[in-house]
This record gives structure tokens, C-alpha cells and sequence, in this order.
């Protein structure tokens, strides 16, 4: 089992672009009520869709990911790659968040 919890979320990045949300999952997972996991490309998706919405964030963004990293233990899912190709469901581009679940 990952982190110390019981429990383990892989946080998409439409759970991680809204503050106030990002602010709450991650303060839980801080406080050990669930292990959040997510993947580079996680980060990548919700940085990037951010800084195009509110390119007045980008410059916060960089240390804000190295914040968020240092924060939860065994957070970054590795090697999950090989995964995506053999998953089916109705919005492919979802198919890497259930890989880096499985």
C-alpha cells in the first residue's frame, strides 16, 4: 500500500486546475485521511490548460508542482505507460488516469 493511508485517489487534472478544490485534496491527503497519487503528465495537463485560461498564473505554477510534490509522499506514478493502449473507455484521452491507477 502507498503513503500511509488506508485509502489511495489518483487526482485527475480537473481535480487539480480549480484552487479551492486542489486546496482541499491536497489538504486531506497532508493530513493522511487518503494517499493522493497523480503522473507528470497529470500535472502537465492541468498546468497547461491553467496557464492558457490565466496566463497571469504562469509563473506560480512551476513552484506551486514542486510545492505539491514535496508535500505527499509517494505521490508520482511511474511506469504506467505500457497500460494505455490495452484500456477501453468512452474518452480515450481518460485511459492514462486509469493506467496510472491500475
Amino acid at each position: 500500500m502507498a503513503g500511509s493511508s488506508q485509502y489511495t485517489a489518483v487526482l485527475d487534472a480537473n481535480t487539480l486546475y480549480p484552487a479551492p478544490l486542489r486546496d482541499l485534496l491536497l489538504s486531506l491527503a497532508v493530513d493522511g485521511l487518503y494517499h493522493a497519487r497523480w503522473t507528470a503528465r497529470i500535472h502537465e495537463e492541468w498546468v497547461r490548460n491553467l496557464t492558457r485560461n490565466r496566463p497571469e498564473l504562469e509563473a506560480q505554477l512551476g513552484p506551486l508542482v514542486e510545492v505539491m510534490n514535496r508535500s505527499v509522499p509517494d505521490r508520482l506514478v511511474e511506469h504506467y505507460e505500457g497500460l494505455i493502449a490495452g484500456l477501453v473507455l468512452p474518452d480515450s484521452d481518460d485511459r492514462h488516469v486509469l493506467a496510472d491507477g491500475v
